[in-house]
């Protein structure tokens, strides 16, 4: 069983330039975390996030990768324990979601998806176990979404990538375990970021009515699941998934309405 080590607040955001990421990861510069923010293609986003973390009085630096390719993420895990000197904390949360039907879906767009939203999963993963394992343990965070549990017409392949998400979560738990790592996973509801916004102008007007707490989601609704299980508070949890969706994915079809009485 790995020996007990002091904790200390070092943690990696995949996809952290915007939306999501950039939630999780101001959150954890919040709880005190200094952060390495990745991102693959907005440069400006991810400095923008490094601005507002060191504001807060965080290490922060941004670190550019692909995370389906397994070189440019094993050079990213060297250069953050460089600059950080260790790390405690992994979320995997850089994905893409492209429309395409079953039927009209290019196999480069399967092949993208799947690549950066589980492989990219699965290298990560493995790197930071690889540099946890010695130190005593660590805390991996999967970012999943409502397609772990419900199906999303027009999505296939990110439905695919994220129910991946769900297992390997699962499985990284056991094997990971007893080395002092817990691995879980918070799936997003309604969240209204940049993309959504883009998907759908009216996405609040059209989500927060289907929502149980009649709201939309915000990136600090996720980062502060994410702090949660980053904390010591959530030692003995692992191979979980937490659902932030105000309630959304827990009610199926009921053709009834709401009964009184």
């Amino acid at each position: 069983m790995a020996a007990s080590v002091e904790r200390k607040n070092r943690a990696l955001v995949t996809g952290a330039s915007k939306g999501v990421g950039r939630g999780v990861a101001l959150a954890l510069g919040r709880a005190g975390y200094d952060v390495v923010v990745n991102y693959h293609t907005d440069a400006a986003g991810a400095e923008e996030t490094v601005t507002r973390l060191r504001q807060m009085g965080r290490r922060a630096v941004a670190v550019g990768a692909n995370v389906a390719n397994a070189a440019q993420v094993a050079a990213m895990f060297d250069r953050t324990i460089a600059d950080l000197g260790g790390l405690e904390v992994l979320v995997n949360n850089a994905g893409v979601t492209i429309w395409g039907s079953v039927v009209e879906m290019s196999e480069d767009i399967w092949d993208r998806t799947i690549g950066t939203n589980l492989k990219g999963t699965f290298l990560c993963t493995q790197q930071a176990a690889r540099r946890m394992i010695p130190h005593g343990g660590g805390r991996i965070i999967n970012i999943g979404s409502g397609a772990c549990k419900r199906p999303f017409p027009g999505v296939s392949a990110y439905n695919a990538s994220k129910g991946g998400v769900v297992m390997f979560t699962q499985v990284s738990a056991v094997e990971l375990g007893p080395y002092g790592i817990t691995v879980n996973c918070v799936a997003p509801g309604a969240i209204e970021i940049e993309r959504t916004q883009q998907e759908a102008p009216d996405y609040a007007e059209t989500w927060a009515p289907l929502t149980p707490l009649r709201r939309i989601g915000h990136p600090d609704d996720v980062g502060d699941a994410v702090v949660f299980l980053a904390s010591d508070q959530a030692r003995f949890i692992t191979g979980q998934m937490l659902y932030v969706d105000g309630g959304l994915f827990s009610q199926g079809p009921w053709p009834y309405g709401e009964k009184k009485g």
